[in-house]
């Protein structure tokens, strides 16, 4: 099989080194072109990164010789893909929201897909907002948003906010199995990489919790309800269940969001076991289809009294998987769990790739 040439904006980034480390061997796609801002342009990858590379796992030799674009200048990009050099985008774009919306709008009007991890087009309303297993259903979307642009090839499509992404699977399987959930109450605890590089300082966060992350709890509360809602008409219109009430802490983890969930049901509530029962067998589209980015089990239970925990949990199953445990009665809700899932992983780059893999099972790539 002959790989599709990808690239990658923001790609000296926190993120974007992460989508260059997982697609290092991919089956499917290959890193062929590289953009980030102009003061990293006209370098190569290697000598753009070197000191600020901050994984353990390292890029394709081939990659680093890569020259740098200035992701501004889309005719790079465009000159690219009549080169057959870069088929679509994976953007990882840090900059204003406005900016961000603005360029990927031009990639997309130049004919270039863009699977993005930014936050800009979240609430675009013909924009689907992905988690694989939970809405794939949304990307139906893509021709309607096409025809309202007048767009041709191109197109964009989002993933959400990475701390959701450690308990809306689960969630989500419980409402596919019949189950009403009416009202959720969600504290999170944030690893540092999810604020990106250099992030949080320090000084802030050892022995310490900071109970703030601008912008992240009304994330929290709104973007589930356009993951769970339904494509009608020219949009994707929001559910208006469950209400979640959502309190977001920066921890001093370095990677894996954990997620300390209480649900309230409808008048149908399932038992613990009945619980464990609807995560151990579910599945979805990416395992159907056998994504290689997909885990083999989306939705891991942990049984331990103590468990999940960041650094044991976090990269289970390719650090896609969802870790769950503590599952036990609410005192004030009906039931109440922990969740955990890598954030750089699950939460954006891996997440990013497997949308970019359902899209082309789908015939959008």
């Amino acid at each position: 099989m002959q790989k599709i040439p990808v690239g990658v904006l923001g790609a000296t980034g926190m993120v974007g080194q992460q989508y260059i480390s997982l697609l290092r061997n991919h089956p499917w796609f290959e890193v062929t072109y590289v953009a980030a801002s102009p003061r990293s342009a006209g370098k190569s990858y290697r000598d753009a990164t070197a000191g600020r590379w901050q994984l353990a796992a390292s890029y394709h030799p081939a990659v680093g010789d890569l020259i740098v674009e200035d992701a501004n200048d889309v005719s790079r990009a465009v000159a690219a893909s009549k080169a057959g050099k870069c088929a679509f985008v994976f953007s990882a774009l840090e900059m204003g929201k406005d900016e961000i919306k603005k360029l990927e709008e031009s990639y997309a009007a130049a004919g270039i897909p863009v699977v993005s991890n930014a936050s800009a087009h979240r609430w675009t309303a013909d924009v689907p907002m992905l988690i694989a297993e939970v809405n794939p259903h949304h990307i139906d979307i893509i021709p309607i948003q096409r025809k309202n642009r007048g767009w041709d090839k191109g197109f964009i499509a989002v993933k959400p906010n990475c701390s959701i992404q450690s308990y809306m699977t689960p969630v989500w399987a419980l409402i596919q199995s019949g189950y009403e959930i009416r009202r959720m109450f969600v504290t999170t605890m944030q690893a540092v990489s999810g604020a990106g590089y250099p992030g949080v300082a320090s000084l802030d966060v050892v022995d310490n919790i900071v109970p703030y992350i601008g912008g992240e709890e009304e994330k929290s509360e709104q973007e589930p309800l356009k993951i769970l809602g339904e494509v009608r008409g020219g949009a994707i219109e929001n559910a208006a269940e469950p209400l979640i009430s959502a309190h977001c802490n920066r921890v001093p983890v370095v990677d894996g969001h954990t997620a300390c969930v209480s649900l309230e049901f409808g008048e149908k509530k399932p038992s613990i076991d009945e619980i464990k029962a609807v995560w151990s067998a579910f599945r979805a589209v990416p395992q159907e289809l056998e994504l290689p980015m997909a885990p083999a089990r989306p939705i891991i239970i942990r049984e331990e009294a103590d468990r999940p925990q960041p650094r044991k949990d976090r990269d289970a199953d390719k650090a896609m998987a969802v870790s769950v445990g503590r599952i036990r009665p609410c005192g004030i809700f009906d039931i109440r769990f922990v969740g955990l899932s890598h954030n750089t992983v699950r939460g954006a780059a891996g997440g990013g790739i497997l949308n970019a893999e359902l899209l082309k099972a789908k015939g959008y790539l």
